[in-house]
């Protein structure tokens, strides 16, 4: 599968996604869809499609919003200087979106990284839809609940 930028789906996107993902937003906290979202499955970029994270590393924070232990593939991680604070801005690496940063305070028996990450940048596929939207290599990482 080819994971990039266009201007369809750019298109397609609303203006609370084009914000965070193309203007470096970032969602108010408790407001994304994600947030308590349990559901296995794998979140991509709403953007590209690329995949990023999987159900199985996600976990309640209390920050506000979706936290995940690591991501699965196709992230890049920039130094950020700005709003006075230096942080690590977390983007995809394919659609060149703003996803939102990686802090060093997650679960010390899982890496210790909370990647902190905007609803409003992913698009969630569910474990039965994985194998028929093309994401069947991934499906092996996600966990169900039993």
């Amino acid at each position: 599968m080819t994971y990039k930028k266009t201007d369809e789906a750019i298109a397609r996107l609303t203006p609370e996604q084009y914000r965070v993902t193309q203007e470096n937003g970032t969602e108010y906290p408790g407001t994304g869809a994600y947030n308590t979202h349990k559901a296995p499955g794998l979140y991509v970029d709403v953007v590209s499609g690329e995949p990023l994270f999987v159900s199985s590393d996600k976990f309640d924070s209390g920050c506000g919003w979706p936290s995940f232990t690591k991501p699965v593939a196709n992230v890049t991680e920039l130094r950020d200087t700005s709003h006075g604070m230096i942080r690590t801005e977390v983007r995809s690496v394919h659609g060149d979106s703003h996803l939102g940063h990686v802090f060093p305070d997650g679960p010390a028996d899982r890496g210790g990284l909370r990647y902190c990450i905007n609803s409003a940048s992913l698009r969630f596929v569910p474990l039965e839809a994985m194998e028929r939207e093309g994401y069947g290599d991934y499906v092996d990482q996600v966990e169900t609940q039993s």
